[in-house]
């Protein structure tokens, strides 16, 4: 894609809404990559995730926000001051309910926030694919009543329906402005940060007990040999010794099958063959930690 020319309009745009209502899911299908990792589990993201979106005539620069919710650790306050932090940093909003679920305590509270910025939000209903068609305009309705939204736009992140009428509809709401990355670049974060969250996110698929938030992965190193090959170390950290019993799993197939799925991606990410080696080591209750918060990349900007 050349240099824009003409008019060319740019902008930051946040991603917000409860835990696990497709945030993630959304940028992915934007971006047409995976840069932020998907799971049922709810609170998955825990940084802000830029995503950038080019086209000839504009550049988004979207924001995933970690979902807001009520926190009970140290991590679950960076998250949530993340997320609301994000809402003074952008030119729109959009603001992601699930209409396969009822408005809730959650959804109430985020409005609640809504309320205090002057920016443009953006009533986006994910999950469309769920309901029927007749089913979406009470659900409108119940949402309208709490807030005046700026655009109410209906869409399936998963499958990508309307997305393309939402991108449309930002576009209107963005200023004249520079071309922020270059037009071939989907995200400014480096590859150990998307590498380990790729770790994380085959955990949070492949374990079922209750250690999702109780994890972190750390790349330790990543370097090419001769061969051409991407050599990645990584460690992942739990709370508890059990834990990292049943992330190791029976003679360490639990383990392999986490590097095996994140090896895939990987190679796929960087476009070379990946050799990865994985560790588990316990470091009790990083959660509460401020140093190792900030040691993991969990700091305020």
């Amino acid at each position: 894609m050349s240099e824009p020319k003409g008019k060319f309009k740019s902008g930051f745009v946040a991603i917000v809404g409860r835990p696990n209502v497709g945030k993630s899911t959304l940028m992915n299908q934007v971006i047409g990559q995976k840069i932020a990792i998907m799971s049922d589990k709810p609170q998955t993201t825990r940084n802000k995730i830029h995503g950038v979106y080019t086209t000839e005539d504009k550049q988004i620069v979207f924001l995933d926000t970690p979902g807001i919710h009520k926190s009970n650790s140290k991590l679950g306050d960076f998250m949530v001051k993340s997320a609301l932090g994000a809402l003074e940093e952008v030119e729109a909003i959009l603001f992601l309910a699930d209409v396969s679920e009822e408005l809730g305590g959650g959804d109430r509270f985020i409005i609640e926030q809504l309320k205090k910025v002057n920016t443009p939000v953006f009533l986006v209903l994910n999950k469309i694919d769920k309901v029927q068609p007749e089913a979406l305009l009470p659900i409108i309705d119940k949402y309208s009543k709490l807030h005046t939204f700026t655009e109410v736009v209906p869409v399936s992140a998963r499958d990508g329906n309307n997305v393309t009428t939402l991108l449309e509809q930002i576009g209107r709401y963005l200023p004249e402005g520079p071309m922020y990355y270059p037009a071939d670049q989907i995200t400014d974060h480096p590859e150990q940060f998307i590498c380990a969250e790729l770790i994380r996110e085959k955990i949070l698929q492949t374990t079922r007990e209750e250690i999702p938030h109780s994890i972190a992965v750390e790349i330790e190193s990543m370097g090419t040999g001769d061969n051409g090959v991407v050599n990645i170390g990584a460690v992942i950290y739990v709370e508890r010794p059990s834990q990292k019993g049943i992330i190791i799993g029976k003679n360490g197939a639990a383990l392999k099958e986490v590097g095996k799925r994140a090896r895939h991606d990987m190679e796929r990410l960087l476009g070379s063959k990946i050799f990865l080696e994985l560790w588990v080591k316990v470091k009790e209750d990083w959660r509460n930690r401020e140093s190792v918060l900030k040691s993991l990349g969990f700091r305020h900007d």
